[in-house]
């Protein structure tokens, strides 16, 4: 591995590889990602797959990658990563894990099930989800954040879930928070607000950010410049950035990709996560890949120079907010 391509998380003590992994979309048979459905093929049993989750973490270590992101509503997904930790006897300290709380999985391994997870970010939820992140993920666990934070849960206002945060984080456990939704950058900034006995709460904050949605952008550069490790989730636009979805034709709006990808001799997708790893505020960037060879796609984002003319031809990508949340809550579950 490059050690080079590591470099801390934010104030905390912990170094992170530019590009980590996310398993939303290899802990669970269903997910919303474009084309999950053809990734997995016909057999997805929970054995067939754990094995492809180890196949593609395998390739991921091996490239240097050196954070990976779970959630307890992602399936099996902290079990897969458990096993794949101690099968491949991976020390404390050697990875950094990083989990999320606050959403129960529902669809019991269904693909077409009319509720995948459920919503709850009440301290007794926070309570038994840590219990059930550290029985599985161990002294792994590094960072625990609360998933999907928004204004209206009104999570950052309920004084028990904040103490409790930080008394987990007096105990050693690196505290964040994702965001999501039009008004990612009004909860960034409320959590930046977060205080108890003078500390802030918070070390990491995790959000969307891609070149379709920049909505977040300004806060998430104050969140660095404050000290919190940034971490860039769907940088892809759940495949929508990807060659998959990225058409050349000039009536395509993701035309100025394609010309660019087509220009560099690279995939789309590796433009769209070498732009986001061009932030100076970007701690790490995670890839979603359910496969190896999209995997490796993505890492070759490492090898893409972003220049000002490249942003520049691809400014005309950028959508609101509020457009590009509507099109992502239609996007089905396959």
């Amino acid at each position: 591995m490059d050690r080079a391509r590591l470099r801390p998380l934010g104030a905390t003590s912990l170094q992170v590889s530019d590009i980590g992994l996310g398993l939303a979309a290899l802990g669970r048979p269903g997910y919303i990602n474009v084309g999950h459905g053809d990734d997995l093929g016909g057999d997805r049993s929970r054995s067939a797959m754990e094995h492809r989750a180890h196949q593609v973490l395998d390739a991921a270590y091996a490239s240097g990658v050196r954070y990976f992101d779970a959630a307890r509503s992602y399936g099996l997904a902290e079990a897969f990563l458990a096993s794949w930790l101690l099968s491949r006897d991976v020390q404390q300290g050697d990875v950094v894990v990083g989990s999320k709380w606050g959403y129960t999985y529902t669809a019991d391994w269904q693909v077409d099930a009319p509720v995948h997870e459920i919503k709850d970010h009440s301290v007794s939820t926070f309570s038994r989800q840590l219990a059930e992140s550290r029985a599985i993920l161990g002294g792994h666990l590094a960072v625990y954040q609360i998933h999907s934070a928004t204004l209206d849960s009104g999570v950052l206002d309920d004084a028990a879930v904040i103490d409790a945060l930080a008394r987990a984080r007096e105990g050693g456990l690196r505290i964040g928070l994702s965001v999501s939704g039009a008004r990612q950058a009004d909860t960034i900034w409320r959590a930046l607000e977060v205080q108890r006995d003078g500390e802030r709460v918070f070390d990491t904050v995790q959000a969307t950010w891609n070149l379709l949605e920049r909505g977040a952008e300004s806060a998430l550069s104050a969140a660095s410049d404050a000290g919190l490790g940034v971490i860039v989730k769907e940088a892809l636009a759940n495949g929508r950035l990807s060659d998959r979805s990225v058409r050349s034709d000039a009536s395509s709006a993701q035309a100025p990709l394609a010309r660019e990808a087509e220009e560099l001799g690279v995939s789309a997708d590796a433009i769209a996560i070498a732009c986001a790893l061009a932030k100076p505020w970007a701690s790490v960037v995670l890839s979603g890949a359910t496969t190896v060879p999209q995997l490796e796609s993505n890492l070759r984002a490492r090898q893409v120079e972003i220049t000002l003319a490249t942003t520049e031809r691809l400014a005309s990508l950028a959508v609101d907010s509020a457009s590009y949340w509507r099109e992502r809550s239609a996007l089905p579950w396959n």
